[in-house]
């Protein structure tokens, strides 16, 4: 991180500008700090799935979907070449993500089509990484895992809504999501990132609110019905 501009003011006993280094600072201290909480986001969704060796409640196409939507954004931000700052915490999305999914297939009943999905995978991804794609096509496929990360929440939301109850789907690790879209969206904005990026912010804010809406009211009801049963 530069803090010449910081320093310089300091030297010159002047306040920085909050354009030319105030903002630019907040935003490359922000971004590292979302790289941070990434390295632990998903673990705590690990941990219920591995603790309870359940995955009741949870929507396997959901996490699927996440899976193919983070790689895809990843792969395309190091396509453009952007500061690490503005996408790190990407790459410790999708490794926790794989687990994430790996474990949902270990406890859940097995079928071909896991094998299928997961050898597709494992033969597109090193194409993706080393951006050997025509640009047009990166930016066609980057302006789909928009839909995707929209279509990814769907499942998830519907099972919630089925179920009147989150199941095992972990507050800490949604709530992480919720706050870092947010703080996403502010370093997109400052670091001028691509506004296919920024839509994707957008999206991930509203599904993301979703289900921060269905942890509070289902938690509501769960506590009346535990009191009149009492």
């Amino acid at each position: 991180m530069d803090l010449s501009c910081l320093t310089h003011s300091i030297s010159r006993h002047e306040l920085p500008g909050l354009h030319s280094c105030l903002l630019p600072l907040l935003s490359k201290l922000i971004g590292y700090t979302i790289i941070a909480a990434s390295t632990v986001c998903k673990v705590p969704q690990i941990y219920l799935i591995l603790k309870n060796r359940s995955i009741e409640g949870l929507s396997v196409p959901s996490f699927e979907l996440e899976v193919v939507g983070f790689t895809i954004s990843l792969a395309y931000c190091m396509f453009k070449q952007l500061a690490f700052s503005a996408y790190g915490e990407l790459v410790f999305l999708v490794l926790q993500s794989v687990i994430q999914v790996g474990l949902m297939y270990y406890y859940s009943p097995f079928g071909i089509g896991k094998w299928i999905k997961s050898g597709f995978y494992c033969a597109i991804t090193p194409v993706l990484m080393a951006g050997n794609l025509d640009p047009v096509l990166f930016e066609t496929l980057y302006a789909s895992q928009h839909a995707i990360f929209l279509v990814s929440k769907i499942p998830q939301i519907k099972e919630n809504f089925q179920n009147k109850s989150t199941g095992q789907l972990s507050f800490t690790t949604n709530f992480l999501n919720f706050a870092g879209v947010f703080a996403r969206l502010f370093t997109s904005l400052q670091e001028k990132a691509p506004l296919s990026v920024v839509v994707g912010c957008i999206l991930g804010i509203i599904t993301n609110s979703i289900i921060m809406w269905q942890f509070l009211i289902y938690r509501v009801n769960k506590s009346k019905k535990t009191q009149k049963v009492a």
